[in-house]
């Protein structure tokens, strides 16, 4: 079963010949080595590239151990360039490598080489690799994936596979699996043994049981307000542990620059500005999340708000939590003032979208609470809201966008309607 990839693919495409080392990173099991040495492999030799000018080093593989050295690397490197035509260098698990930076750098001054690097420990998946490259580095992140990707391999209708995505989330080898034991046995491994091992190891963090219970805490609040301070009162009240603010945040940074969470920052869109406090942050897969948590809090709501936030930014969008400040009054009557929260302001460029996550809209009640926020946004882009289900997008009276779950995740254009 293959998985077609084509976003990244083209992104690759997009990339090649550029003058830098293209730099695949994401959370591990995401599908990068896939995507390199299968899928821009296959694109490299179907557009006319000899198999002797693609140079393959899988770097974690015991054929290649002596190729761990990074001189021996280097050399063998130059040696395979027998000409001036171009070269494609994919190198795979590069972290097996030490002073691998040296290397890439090295690599950067030989005009005919185009290199391509992937990596699956921590210390390649820190958010800040670029910068090893001294400027001459180009990202390209991959994500589980989307529900899109998923949908076109599963073996089933949309509600189907609509649960099974909200349930299991989108790694690629879980979509392999057949039965549910098999799936939930793979995440609670993986999430211990893999994910949090490598940040408890590459930050040398002392208190394991520190971070751990930080996890559970951020899966628990997907979608909900939340800062360091709150948190420490939570694990003083409800546990009796002693965790510092700093400490906190120190370990929500890690966690970040392993791809584990992402955060969303509040922007008061009245003010046009954003504010530190109460950041929302939301898991990069959800079966990890779901798995951290034995798969007990299934919230609809919350976990349909986390896959919208995963595939804007898939799709190359800047998001936020939008904030919009009105006057309001009391049950006495006095006026004050209140803060109406939009989901997601979405921007990419000149592009801007309001975008509301609701599950369920069909009382009035709920239809006042979710339009309320749009109505008192001073401007004119465009204001969407997006249900559970597979309606199809339409306009209501106010000019407000409201389309199904399904329209969303299938169309890739879908905020364009």
């Amino acid at each position: 079963m293959e998985i077609k990839r084509d976003s990244y693919l083209k992104q690759l495409i997009e990339r090649k010949n550029n003058g830098m080392i293209k730099i695949v990173t994401g959370i591990r099991r995401c599908g990068k080595s896939y995507l390199l040495f299968n899928i821009f492999k296959r694109y490299l030799l179907e557009s006319g590239v000899t198999p002797d000018h693609i140079i393959e080093i899988a770097l974690d593989g015991i054929e290649n151990e002596e190729l761990r050295d990074p001189k021996m690397c280097f050399k063998y490197i130059k040696e395979t360039i027998k000409d001036n035509e171009n070269y494609y260098l994919l190198l795979d698990e590069v972290q097996f490598m030490p002073r691998f930076e040296e290397v890439m750098n090295s690599l950067l001054r030989i005009a005919n080489i185009d290199v391509y690097v992937t990596g699956s420990n921590s210390k390649f998946l820190s958010s800040d690799i670029v910068t090893e490259f001294r400027g001459r580095g180009d990202e390209i992140r991959i994500y589980p994936l989307s529900f899109a990707e998923f949908f076109s391999v599963y073996e089933g209708d949309y509600e189907d596979a609509w649960q099974e995505y909200m349930i299991f989330g989108g790694l690629p080898q879980v979509a392999g699996f057949q039965s549910e034991r098999q799936k939930s046995d793979y995440l609670k491994n993986i999430f211990a043994n893999v994910y949090l091992k490598d940040v408890i190891e590459r930050n040398k963090i002392q208190n394991a049981a520190e971070i751990g219970i930080l996890v559970d805490v951020l899966a628990s609040a997907i979608g909900a307000p939340t800062n360091p301070s709150k948190i420490a009162k939570t694990f003083a009240s409800e546990r009796q542990m002693r965790y510092t603010n700093k400490t906190i945040s120190a370990h929500i940074d890690h966690l970040i620059d392993a791809f584990l969470i992402s955060k969303a920052s509040r922007y008061d869109i009245k003010g046009r500005k954003h504010i530190g406090a109460n950041l929302k942050y939301y898991y990069t897969d959800l079966g990890l999340r779901n798995a951290r948590l034995n798969f007990r809090q299934q919230e609809p709501t919350h976990i349909m708000e986390n896959i919208v936030y995963n595939e804007l930014l898939m799709r190359g969008y800047n998001v936020d939590v939008g904030i919009v400040e009105i006057f309001d009054q009391d049950k006495t009557g006095k006026r004050i003032r209140k803060q109406l929260e939009v989901d997601f302001v979405v921007n990419r460029g000149s592009e801007r979208y309001y975008v509301q996550v609701a599950y369920d809209m069909t009382s009035e009640e709920k239809q006042n609470q979710e339009f309320r926020s749009l109505r008192n946004i001073p401007d004119s882009f465009k204001k969407i809201v997006i249900v559970n289900g597979s309606k199809k997008p339409w306009r209501n009276e106010e000019g407000f966008i409201i389309m199904g779950m399904k329209y969303f995740l299938l169309h890739v254009n879908s905020l364009e309607f």
